[in-house]
Parts: structure tokens; sequence; C-alpha cells
């Protein structure tokens, strides 16, 4: 019998999100596109009169945010119809003119910071300061700090053209990987043909049984393999689109240029890398400890996502899980649970998987409309622990919306896995504490090491990935498949130690990494990891105060440095001390684990 995904339209309605919170009709969505393309043409009005008064300023940059507001909605509502199914062409042009529009607006915006920037010493430092701009003064200062990266204005405005064409690589991507590429069929531990997909691997690579493990693991390849050079291509055209901008924009490097928005020092980033491979032999010993348990000669990359503890593997429901994550999160107060349930009654949760929709898992929505998140729901203890974690990201952007005016209520991607992560931390302290015997206690610890190894140690050998990637681009060298897969091989050597025999499918894995296209984001997974272990810790240990700063910070948006937030509610991530202690915790569950194994 053949497991086939199911159609859209097969699903519940209750298991599907409800967009209607952002446009109740298509015909709500053409009107805002033809009132935010009129919108557009009110700039000209503004423009070289900026520097006159901070009435005049005032109005531009009113009128600057009803644009970027509008934009959000109808960009996000189109992407979102399309992830439903990215066959459907009508959605497909839908998020086309969305993006179209978006491109044409930021020429329509890019007047705005030149010309602010080019008056005379003095004029814009008087405007941050009128009453008037008060609550743009933040705003003003981050383009007063952006001043040696600003262009001319037909600079700006050719650079702001070429937004769509930078767009490319991601987009022809996420169609071959969401939309065109399959794995085929594959004999389950049953001995029944199931199809094998992006949602259904880790389930196929948690199986007990290696054959079906090894069997899905080289199906999964294959079929990447024979778009090899292709995705290299991609993948060499969006590094060098990284490396184009950054060097527009008078940055030293591209990892200089990601990090700036956020006012992240590469050291940071530099920080993590030289923290985690301080503690690779703390990594060494648990893949030694999991080829130990499972009674390997060979410890294969198919190999890690099977539980060391078999007879306590756990399946959860979508219903299950969800109320369990009601009970895990508790800790943080009545209020934070109260939006949460809303969330699960009100379908803010697209959960199951379905034919052409995009896979993983995220949340998203508008500013006008309350968060989205969607979901490729598995009934597996992984699947769990991605509805705490997007459920994380889903309140935080809640308490921005809430408590910031639209322009600082986007909180910035240095801080954007904290949340989720934090929940996934009291998720594992809460089921740890409900383990009904030794060997359920020693499955959810394995399970929780799996998703340090995903998080910090994974994520972080994607960052040295990315760095050594960008940097070979900046030096001129060519990104090929097979420069791309011998980096990725010694790396993954590195990282994964003695234990480890590699397979040569995994010099492929590069290719089928969407993050590596939204570049040097993935290192935050990690930082986020130990921001987020140093918060839950207070949480537990103090209670409502903790709770109370905690709040606070999901409720800064960027109303200040990402670092400055998270200092205010305890953690310094400028040091690289959180690191090292998350590290620590890995090490001391290991032994634990060792424990419980033996």
């Amino acid at each position: 019998m053949t497991k086939n995904i199911r159609g859209r339209d097969e699903i519940d309605p209750q298991y599907r999100w409800d967009l209607t919170a952002i446009f109740a009709t298509q015909e709500d969505w053409e009107r805002l596109f033809a009132e935010t393309e009129a919108l557009m043409a009110e700039g000209e009005a503004f423009r070289g009169r900026l520097t006159g008064s901070a009435q005049t300023l005032r109005d531009c940059l009113v009128w600057a945010d009803r644009l970027e507001a509008g934009l959000e909605e109808l960009f996000a509502y189109a992407r979102m119809k399309r992830d439903e199914d990215n066959r459907d062409a009508f959605y497909q042009n839908l998020t086309g003119r969305a993006m179209t529009l978006v491109v044409q607006a930021g020429g329509a915006l890019s007047f705005i910071e030149p010309e602010l920037l080019a008056a005379e010493d003095g004029v814009l430092e008087a405007l941050r300061r009128d009453p008037l701009l008060a609550d743009f003064a933040r705003t003003l200062d981050e383009i007063i700090r952006n001043k040696p990266h600003v262009l001319s204005p037909a600079e700006e405005k050719l650079l702001a053209a070429t937004g769509e064409l930078a767009q490319g690589p991601g987009n022809i991507f996420s169609m071959l990987n969401d939309a065109d590429i399959k794995f085929g069929e594959i004999e389950d531990e049953d001995g029944r043909k199931a199809e094998l997909t992006k949602g259904s691997y880790i389930r196929f690579l948690e199986s007990p049984r290696r054959s079906v493990r090894e069997t899905a693991f080289r199906a999964l390849y294959r079929a990447y393999k024979a778009q090899t050079n292709t995705l290299a291509a991609l993948y060499n055209a969006s590094v060098k689109t990284d490396c184009f901008y950054a060097k527009a924009r008078r940055h030293p490097s591209a990892l200089a240029a990601a990090l700036f928005s956020a006012n992240v020092p590469p050291a940071v980033y530099d920080n993590l890398i030289s923290a985690v491979r301080e503690f690779l032999p703390d990594f060494y010993r648990y893949m030694a400890l999991r080829q130990k348990t499972l009674g390997l000669g060979d410890l294969r990359m198919y190999d890690m996502h099977t539980p060391l503890v078999p007879e306590a593997r756990a399946f959860y429901t979508y219903e299950e899980a969800r109320d369990i994550v009601l009970e895990a999160l508790a800790p943080l107060g009545e209020e934070y649970l109260d939006v949460l349930r809303r969330a699960f009654a009100g379908r803010w949760i697209d959960v199951r998987e379905t034919e052409g929709k995009t896979s993983g898992a995220y949340s998203w929505g508008t500013y006008a409309s309350h968060p989205y998140v969607l979901l490729n729901h598995q009934d597996t203890l992984d699947s769990l622990f991605t509805l705490a974690h997007e459920m994380g990201h889903a309140l935080h952007t809640w308490y921005s919306n809430a408590n910031q005016p639209h322009r600082y209520a986007g909180y910035k991607i240095f801080v954007a896995e904290v949340a989720s992560t934090l929940n996934e931390t009291l998720l594992i302290r809460h089921l740890l504490t409900r383990a009904a015997d030794k060997e359920q206690k020693a499955y959810l610890l394995n399970h929780y090491l799996d998703q340090f190894r995903g998080t910090v140690f994974r994520q972080t050998m994607f960052a040295e990935f990315e760095k050594l990637t960008h940097a070979a681009a900046e030096a001129g060298e060519s990104l090929t498949a097979e420069m791309l897969g011998r980096e990725y091989r010694a790396l993954n050597a590195l990282y994964h130690g003695p234990s480890v025999t590699l397979d040569a499918e995994i010099d492929l894995e590069w290719a089928r990494i969407p993050h590596f296209y939204n570049a040097f984001y993935v290192y935050q997974y990690a930082t986020g990891f130990a921001a987020a272990t140093a918060l839950a810790e207070g949480i537990l240990r103090e209670g409502e105060p903790a709770v109370k700063k905690y709040l606070a910070f999901l409720s800064g948006g960027c109303s200040d440095y990402p670092l400055a937030l998270l200092q205010r509610a305890g953690v310094d991530m400028a040091s690289p001390e959180p690191v090292r202690r998350a590290l620590e915790v890995f090490a001391g569950m290991v032994r634990e684990l060792e424990t419980l194994l033996e």
C-alpha cells in the first residue's frame, strides 16, 4: 500500500490557517495594491524638502511607514498563500506582483536617507532633537549611524532597482527545492511503499531499522546529486550577490555587512565558532556514546537521528503536542498562556503536510494581523519541539506588535531565535520532570542532546561554511560543486570527529539548506540558544521577576539594539561566556546520559 501526501482540500479546516485576518477577499488585496501604488507617488512631494522643517520630515517618515506597512501586508499574504501550494500559478503570480511593488517602493523611498545625510553638519542632529520628531528619534539615530554606507540618491535608486534580481537565486532554489524535486518511494519498516518527502525524511532517519535510514538517506541525496551543478551555480550567484551589496555599501566584508543592521560586532560571530570548537571533544564524546549504544562498527550520518533508547520512542498527535506545550510554558505566566490559547483556537497555525506545501516550519504575519505559523506536523517528538519553537516566534511577534509602533515592532534576527529556543528549553525541563522511568529520561536527554547538536554544533558548522564561502568569493574564487563539496566535507570531519564515517552523500548537504540563501542567519540559532538557556534558568529560579524582564524583552521589538535588549534581560552576549555555559550544560547532559545507559 502506498502512502501519499494529501491535497489541501482533504485537510480539516481546523488544521489550516485562516489568512482572512490579513485580507478577507482577493478584492481587498487588489484594493490595497492599488492604494499602495498611488501612495508611492506621494513621496515626490517630499523630495528636496526633508531638512526644511521638522514637520515636513515627520510627514515624510509617516508616509514611509504607511507605505512599508501596506507592502508588508501585500507580500506576506501573497507569499503565505503561495506556500500553501507552490504549484499554484495564481499565487506565484501574486507573489511576483507583490515583490515587484516592493522593489518599486524601494526606489520611491530611496531618496530619504541620502537626502538627510547630504545635509550640512549639525542639521540632521538638530532635527533629531526637535520634539515633533521624538517618536522617530531612533530612526534618525540609525540613519546617522548608517551614514558611511549610504550612496548618492541616484546610486541608491539604482541599487534599489536591483532588489528583484537579487532575489533570483533564492526564489529559483525555492521552486526547485519545494515544488520540482522529487525523491521517489522507499520501503518503510513494515515493507510497505511510502513516498519520501522532506517532511518525512527525518521520520525515516529516526527508524530503528538501519536499512530504512540508509535507503532514505541515499534516495534523498540521489535527487540532489542529479541537480548538483545547478545548485552550485545558484549558491554561487547568491554569495556573489551578498558580496556585491557589501562592497557597494562600503562594508569590509559580506559578514560585516550582514551583522551591521543589528549592530553586532563580527567578534561575536568569531567568538561563537571559537567556543564551539573548544567544546568539540565533548561532542566527540557524544558521538562515541551514540556509536557504542547503537552497537555499530561504524557510525554514519544517517545514524544521527534514531533514538538511543528505541523502546521509549514517543509519538504525539497534534492535539497532544498542543496540550503539552501549554503545560510546559506555564512558568511564563497566565498572560502568555492566554495569547497561546487564542493562537491554538483561532486558526493561526497551518498544521499538516500537503501537496506542494513549503517544507519545514516558520512564523510570519503582518503588523495589522496576528502572527501565523506554518508547520508540517509528523506526530513525532521533533514535531512537538517544533510546535513549541514556532509558537515562541509567534508570541515574540505578538508582544512586539502589541507594544511597539510599526516602525519599531520588527525585532532583529539576532534575537529572533531566543524566544523560540527558550520555549524548547522549558519544554525539555517539563518533559524530564514527567519522565516515568530511567528509559524515558534517557530518551528525552538523547532527544535534547540531538536538538543541541542541531541548534549549536550543526548551525555553527553552517556558520563557518558561510564565512568560508563568502571569503572565497571575496577573494575571487568561483564556488563550484567540487569546491563546495570538498570544503563541506572537511568541516563535517572536523565537527563530528573520529567516531563518524562520512558517506560521499554528505558532501552534497550544502545543496539543500534553504538558510544559505539568507546569508549569515544560522549563527543566531546558536547564540539564541545560549541566551535562551540563561533566560530559562532565571525564569525557573526566580519566577515572576524574571518573567517580567523576559516579557519586557519580548515587547522590545527593535526599540534598541539586540545586545542591549538582552543585557537588560540579564544576558551579555557580547561575551563568549553564555555560549560556554550552554556548552557546559551539553557536556553535563552527555555525562548524565552515559550513566543512564550503562
